[in-house]
């Protein structure tokens, strides 16, 4: 499941005590209270005086000269709007909701097409044909398509404040925010409690890397076929675990003017450990999820899985002899005392400038992202997810309340309630810096050498040096 920032802002306190409603609240209030929507908006400003600036002022499609998209003027708003998505689980969630939007935005009608967003999208972009309104991407991708997307600043504005700050700080680029928030993914470590327990030793003890290469070492002294720690060997989803075990330490690929900062005593204790955990023959080397991978978990062999939120997709539907075997919990910390979880991934919704009704695709992801009906219906129970979407949680703040679960406890990990400990893992991701947009290009150079070395073909410090020369030189210098 990668499938898997500011000026003045609305206060806080504001948004919690709900002053600050979304443009679909205050249509519901209206028609709750037997109100014109005119009358039910005009009662609230009374109350958002003191609150900020009001959203619904706007140009339409957006200012032009600032390149800042504006919410729609008036409170009827009408038209079409064709959104991109994926196809697969979440296309099928986001679909759901589109009746939920219509009860609010009857006159809105929303075409929804699944696509190769990857194969199509820049290429659309590009000749500015048939470019639809709305599209959802890989935090990872945002940058390197901000060009021809809106600056989202002005319409995020009431919400930014109570958005998780590396979702903004990953969206972000020269002051802009291209890219509506959608999910956070906070690193966890997932383990097999009952194989762990049957040797006597207990997963929740592990709070450093250096305890989680001490409970693995036990663990293959008593099973000696085991390889207990998950190494990845997509040089793609390798270099994505490498950013969430970075992220913890406060650190990533570029810092926030762009300039390259993976040679670092940072990025080198992660690859010492990953080092160690290759040569001392603590890993299982596979691509995330294939037969290798899932033959291995299953046996007992590979206990730990340090990876985002959306591991928990596995145990439900991957690993029936195990399936409730698994448990959840923050990932160890580098030091003690350092944060426990970093991001891994995340995806955000962009508006292209040369979309037809790009203010009306704001008003969808403003609903889906920042009103109750709206998350409530993309991550509760539905259709497509009975117990609710336990793959991610909301990035919105408000919405990723730990006292207020939006899906249920996970049957697959023993009945655990990983909406609590996810959304309190999300508190403790140090901020970001913006994404840039030679990230995925980098995966030809650092993906590539970190397989390199888990081959033994090059150690760390090769890795630093080599990588670092190699995307200085291909993918910055020559933008």
């Amino acid at each position: 499941m990668i499938a898997a920032a500011d000026e003045t802002h609305v206060t806080k306190e504001c948004q919690l005590h709900q002053l600050t409603p979304t443009r679909a609240t205050r249509r519901r209030i209206a028609r709750r209270r037997g109100l014109t929507v005119i009358g039910g908006a005009a009662i609230l400003a009374l109350g958002l005086t003191a609150c900020g600036p009001d959203i619904t002022a706007g140009s339409g499609d957006g200012d032009a000269s600032a390149g800042r998209l504006q919410a729609p003027d008036g409170d009827s708003p009408s038209g079409e709007i064709t959104i991109w998505d994926r196809s697969g689980d979440l296309y099928e969630v986001f679909d759901a909701a589109i009746e939920d939007f219509n009860e609010v935005y009857p006159d809105i009608t929303v075409n929804h097409e699944a696509v190769d967003i990857d194969a199509k999208l820049q290429n659309t972009l590009i000749t500015g044909t048939d470019v639809p309104d709305g599209v959802f991407l890989d935090d990872a991708k945002v940058a390197g398509l901000s060009d021809y997307m809106w600056d989202l600043s002005d319409v995020l504005d009431p919400y930014v404040d109570d958005i998780a700050q590396q979702k903004i700080d990953v969206n972000s680029i020269d002051g802009g925010i291209y890219g509506v928030p959608y999910d956070s993914n906070p690193g966890l470590l997932y383990y097999n409690a009952t194989a762990l327990e049957a040797q006597g030793i207990d997963a929740t003890t592990i709070e450093t890397y250096d305890d989680l290469l001490a409970a693995a070492r036990e663990y293959q002294e008593a099973v000696p076929s085991a390889k207990p720690i998950h190494l990845e060997q997509s040089a793609f989803l390798g270099q994505l675990q490498l950013e969430m075990y970075a992220s913890q330490l406060g650190t990533s690929l570029a810092d926030a003017d762009g300039e390259l900062r993976l040679d670092s005593p940072e990025y080198e204790q992660i690859l010492g450990f990953l080092d160690t955990v290759q040569k001392d023959g603590l890993g299982t080397r596979a691509e995330y999820l294939t037969p290798t991978d899932i033959a291995e978990l299953e046996s007992g062999n590979q206990v730990f899985y340090p990876w985002a939120i959306w591991f928990s997709f596995a145990p439900q539907q991957l690993l029936p002899e195990t399936a409730g075997d698994w448990r959840a919990m923050p990932l160890p910390a580098w030091e003690d005392g350092g944060a426990r979880s970093g991001a891994m991934g995340g995806s955000s919704f962009s508006i292209p400038r040369d979309a037809e009704n790009a203010d009306l695709a704001w008003l969808f992801y403003e609903f889906l992202m920042f009103d109750e009906a709206g998350y409530t219906a993309v991550w509760g129970p539905n259709d497509v997810y009975p117990n609710g979407l336990n793959t991610s949680i909301p990035s919105y703040e408000p919405a990723a309340d730990p006292a207020a679960p939006l899906f249920e406890p996970v049957d697959a990990l023993g009945g655990q309630d990983l909406w609590s400990v996810a959304t309190e893992a999300s508190t403790e991701i140090p901020a970001a810096a913006p994404t840039p947009s030679w990230w995925a290009g980098a995966v030809d150079y650092l993906g590539n050498d970190v397989q390199r070395m888990l081959d033994g073909e090059l150690s760390p410090a090769e890795v630093l040096e080599k990588s670092s020369a190699d995307i200085q030189a291909n993918l910055i210098d020559r933008q």
